[in-house]
This record gives structure tokens, C-alpha cells and sequence, in this order.
């Protein structure tokens, strides 16, 4: 059984007139999920491109109505909280969650923010106890692997490159996993967009040869894992 969860967050189309304006991060994705559906059968695929249609902003209400307990929330605070437990709900039945982002002024989008501020919300995807002294909060969810891919102009952002301190991307997102339940985080980078050499084409191919790679590699895995399921 596979659940794929698949939020793209580029506020470029995959495709468009000029292809220059192509959104890398959404094409790599798409060949990750093109790659595992050769492989093995998608039992559930739930999309978002919420860099097209981004999730509503956290306002004060919204706060208001998260901390208001479940059976006191007016029609309101229940209408504010909507699209909150929606996505919730769509993380919650996902095995495989997949966020294809660009890297804007060196961290995410805007709108994948948004999405995460709808996502991690306490009693929901993580709890709170102070019994816990300095590390009181602990998530709820569990056993999901993230296939995060990223797109970025610039290059050399992972320890000890030249750009590590700029990189405000992959950390937040490796940060951020916990709360999904992520115990798995696999990172495809494609650099040097920005300058349109040989380096971004070699970069590019092999970002696209990683999530191939990267996708029938983990289908069969959940496929041998359904097998040994039935078995037991």
C-alpha cells in the first residue's frame, strides 16, 4: 500500500510558451512520480500546488481557534480551521510525502510556509508537555518518508561549500519533517540555475537521474513490504 503526498510549491507553471520559465523543481518531482508508477501501482496520490494556489494565511483567529478546545469552537473558528484539518487529514494517510520547492532568497516560498503553518499545529501533529523540561514539544505522526527536491540558482549550499551559511532551505525543511512524521528525509538539489552552463545541465540531469533512481527504489521497497505483510 502507497500513499503519495506530493505538494509542489514554484510559482512557475511545470510547462509554459517559454520553456526558460519551466519550473525545474515541479519536472523532477513529476519524474519521481512518473518513475515509481512504472515501478508499482499508487494506492491513493494526493496533489497540491499550492505555489499556484497557495493555503491561506495563519491570522490571530486562527491561533484563537486552535487553542479553543474542540467542543467550545463557534461556526467560525471551525470555518477558520477547515482547510487546516483538511491538509492534516491528506498528511495524515500519506506513507511518501513528496515537496518539490524552489530556493527563494536562499529559503521556501512564501506559500510552502503557509502550508506548513497550517500543517503543525499542536494536538494535531505535535503535542505539548512541559514535563518535558526543555524540549517540550514531540509529534504525533510517524514512519513517513520525505522525498524533499529543490531548485536553486546559486550553488555550493551544503557543509562546508562555499554557500552552507546561506542555506536556509534544506535545514528548515529537515526541521520542519519532524512534525510531519518524517523518520526518512531524501534531498534532490539541482544548482546553478542562474547561470545557464554546463554545471547547471550536469546538475539538472543528475537531480532527474536521482528521483528515477530514488523512486524504483523505494516502490519496490513498499511493495516487498506489502508482500511481508501478507505473509505474517
Amino acid at each position: 500500500m502507497s500513499t503519495i503526498l506530493h505538494i509542489d510549491s514554484s510559482v512557475r507553471a511545470i510547462d509554459n510558451d517559454n520553456p526558460s520559465h519551466n519550473s525545474l523543481s515541479k519536472q523532477i518531482a513529476r519524474q519521481f512520480v512518473e518513475s515509481w508508477q512504472e515501478t508499482s501501482s499508487i494506492d491513493e496520490y494526493i496533489y497540491r500546488d499550492v505555489g499556484v494556489h497557495p493555503p491561506q494565511f495563519i491570522t490571530q483567529d486562527w491561533i484563537g481557534a486552535v487553542f479553543t478546545p474542540q467542543g467550545k469552537r463557534t461556526a467560525d473558528q471551525k470555518r477558520l480551521l477547515a482547510l487546516s484539518d483538511t491538509l492534516i487529514d491528506e498528511l495524515t494517510r500519506a506513507d511518501i510525502i513528496v515537496i518539490s520547492t524552489p530556493m527563494y532568497n536562499y529559503g521556501m516560498p512564501a506559500q510552502l510556509k503557509a502550508w506548513f503553518d497550517q500543517i503543525v499545529r499542536v494536538n494535531k501533529t505535535f503535542d505539548f508537555d512541559l514535563k518535558r523540561g526543555d524540549f517540550p514539544l514531540a509529534p504525533l505522526l510517524s514512519g513517513k518518508t520525505l522525498v524533499a527536491i529543490a531548485s536553486c540558482g546559486e550553488f555550493g549550499f551544503e557543509e562546508p561549500e562555499i554557500r552552507a551559511k546561506s542555506n536556509h532551505l534544506m535545514p528548515h525543511l529537515r526541521t520542519l519533517s519532524r512534525y510531519l512524521g518524517v523518520e526518512t528525509m531524501y534531498e534532490i538539489v539541482s544548482e546553478y540555475q542562474e547561470f545557464a552552463d554546463d554545471r547547471h545541465q550536469a546538475s539538472l540531469t543528475q537531480a532527474f537521474e536521482q528521483a528515477q533512481s530514488l523512486a524504483l527504489a523505494l516502490a519496490q521497497s513498499q511493495q516487498i513490504t506489502h508482500i511481508d505483510e501478507q505473509l505474517v
